[in-house]
């Protein structure tokens, strides 16, 4: 980026992603991977009824979450608790910074701004369904924790 960056969030080209009837967002990137140094910035919207993630924390990249509007329940190690427009959300790169964001509205879109640290290589682990995601430098592939080979298997 070579300098201030300026937008208006509705001139930003939404990416919709469906990966099932559970799992759903648009996407709206301010500041997309790669193009800062440092950070991401992106603005999701959730529909009904749907999360964007499951369950999952990072070992490298922190989050902030700033719910803009719209209201959710969101999924911690320490539980569950209601988040609404004006809450600021703060997921350390650690087990204690695991979450999920499902919107519970029945009719209204939950939107958040969401800032992200941006690491070249991360993992994230997913201990709902025991697996791990490694994210960058090319690799962006999901294994399940249980499939652990030998270090020199196939060397």
């Amino acid at each position: 980026m070579d300098g201030v960056k300026y937008s208006r969030m509705e001139q930003l080209p939404a990416k919709h992603k469906c990966w099932n009837e559970s799992y759903e967002y648009t996407r709206r990137d301010f500041i997309p991977r790669g193009e800062a140094s440092q950070c991401v910035v992106s603005v999701y919207e959730i529909p009904p009824g749907k999360s964007a993630f499951p369950y999952h924390y990072h070992h490298k990249n922190e989050e902030i979450f700033y719910i803009l509007s719209g209201e959710g329940r969101l999924k911690t190690p320490e539980g569950e608790r209601d988040v609404s427009a004006g809450d600021l959300l703060f997921f350390p790169a650690n087990a204690s910074g695991a979450h999920k964001l499902t919107n519970t509205s029945s009719c209204e879109r939950l939107i958040y701004l969401d800032f992200d640290t941006a690491n070249d290589l991360d993992a994230a682990i997913y201990p709902d369904s025991n697996k791990i995601g490694i994210w960058g430098k090319g690799v962006n592939r999901v294994y399940r924790l249980q499939e652990d080979v030998d270090y020199y298997d196939g060397e």
